[in-house]
């Protein structure tokens, strides 16, 4: 296998992104160690613990409820085949306190979400923003937080990437906005020192080029550039002159703490004669911030325990985040082409047209929520091994879309709202008597009912 996998990945510019996929997908199918006899771990959730979405303190998230029964588990028995077909097999069921949900699918897909939700907020700590977002660049995209880490955050990393590997086998696409630097960490590739600064903190990137672009015969640009940098409180005077502004071989970190970039770093002023080897040193700070080579072990022996990692040498990085996270918008054409009409319904139906043209007329904000309140995930798949969406052919979950009629027939359609069962990815849908009313409805249920758990 060690072989295989330094072949792939000399190769690995060479081979189309759909061979990289059904080569993993064989593998993947080939390294399942939980058998269909063995009953699936089941964990217990308590939403009361996440009311309205305020979350009270770390341990009471999905994320911390769930790792906390599931490492008791042996990993192999969280090591399932693909997700295929209407009934796919997962690597844990989900039960929530207090309701009663029939089927998995649903309750699972909404575990992934509501932890990816947890993941990137204050309620965790294992993800910080992306520190270029001052700077108005990557707004909304998240780091491994770069710091020290105790046995019981080493646990919760470790975790976070076994759910990367559950997420992988259950071909359920996670909303989470990781940047490049992450994925070349997890691929183990090394980082670009000009690109990747650039990308992660912009502020340090320019602040690193001005002590690198001061010209060599001109000290006063460097006392200029020393005054500035003063001004914002980065350093002091030189006790020689005090008067005059000076660095000193110190940096703020991007978890906000100040530390010298070498011994006596404090007491060490920034001169002509070391102002490059200042810089190279806050550049080297952040890259080894960025590398964070503590959590990112940590992440890839989670992931390791559920997926084989000799895999990953034959992606690039932008390939496994798309394995991983899928695309963060919705192709309208390609769900048209995987949607089924029940119960007699036809796609030249009126409504039916109502309802395309509706879903045509929302941004892509607009679609997620649809599709996270039809089958309680915010990505789909792009791809799916099926023939043209056929009823007759394996579909990738949570598709086919199912469209059917809504329970019962009491009632005027335009006074009825919009049903799904998320585990099958059906919408009931009522037949509204014209296009107004059947964006009312949609925006209706998309943003006042986020969590419906009916299937």
């Amino acid at each position: 296998m060690s072989i295989i996998a330094a072949l792939l990945s000399e190769a690995k510019g060479l081979i189309f992104y759909d061979t990289k996929v059904t080569v993993m997908n064989r593998v993947l199918n080939a390294t399942v160690q939980r058998t269909a006899d063995h009953a699936a771990p089941e964990i217990t959730l308590d939403p009361l613990e996440i009311v309205g979405g305020e979350i009270r303190s770390s341990e009471n998230t999905y994320f911390c409820q769930a790792a906390r029964q599931l490492s008791c588990v042996p990993s192999s028995q969280l090591c399932v085949k693909l997700a295929s077909g209407g009934d796919p097999t997962y690597a844990f069921n989900i039960r929530f306190t207090g309701e009663e949900v029939h089927g998995t699918s649903g309750s699972f897909r909404h575990f992934l979400w509501q932890v990816c939700k947890e993941l990137q907020s204050s309620a965790l700590s294992l993800l910080l923003p992306c520190p270029s977002a001052a700077a108005n660049r990557n707004k909304g995209k998240y780091v491994l937080t770069p710091c020290p880490i105790s046995y019981a955050e080493e646990q919760l990393l470790h975790f976070f990437g076994q759910l990367l590997g559950i997420a992988i086998r259950a071909d359920v696409p996670l909303p989470l906005d990781l940047l490049g630097s992450f994925w070349k960490g997890l691929v183990g590739e090394p980082l670009d020192s000009e690109q990747d600064l650039q990308e992660a903190d912009v502020l340090t990137y320019n602040y690193v080029k001005k002590f690198e672009n001061v010209s060599v015969t001109d000290e006063t640009e460097l006392e200029a550039l020393c005054a500035e940098i003063s001004s914002q409180h980065h350093s002091g005077e030189s006790p020689d002159s005090p008067s005059r502004p000076c660095c000193t071989f110190t940096y703020v970190t991007m978890t906000g703490e100040e530390v010298e970039l070498c011994q006596g770093g404090r007491s060490l002023i920034v001169s002509w004669q070391n102002k490059d080897v200042y810089a190279r040193a806050v550049r080297s700070l952040r890259l080894r911030e960025l590398q964070n080579v503590e959590c990112m072990t940590a992440v890839r022996a989670g992931l390791g325990s559920i997926i084989p990692l000799q895999l990953l040498t034959m992606l690039s990085p932008i390939e496994i985040e798309l394995r991983t996270c899928g695309l963060p918008y919705i192709n309208l054409e390609f769900l048209k082409a995987h949607t089924m009409y029940q119960v007699g319904l036809m796609e030249t139906d009126q409504h039916i047209e109502f309802f395309w043209t509706a879903l045509e007329m929302f941004t892509q904000e607009e679609l997620c929520k649809f599709i996270k309140f039809a089958c309680n995930q915010e990505r789909i798949p792009f791809t799916c091994p099926c023939k043209d969406g056929g009823p007759d052919t394996a579909h990738v979950p949570p598709y086919p879309m199912k469209i059917a009629p809504p329970d019962g027939a009491a009632g005027q359609p335009d006074s009825r709202y919009i049903r799904v069962e998320t585990c099958m990815f059906m919408v009931k849908l009522p037949q509204y008597t014209s296009l107004d009313v059947m964006l009312e409805k949609l925006r209706y249920a998309i943003h006042y009912r986020e969590d419906p758990l009916s299937g």
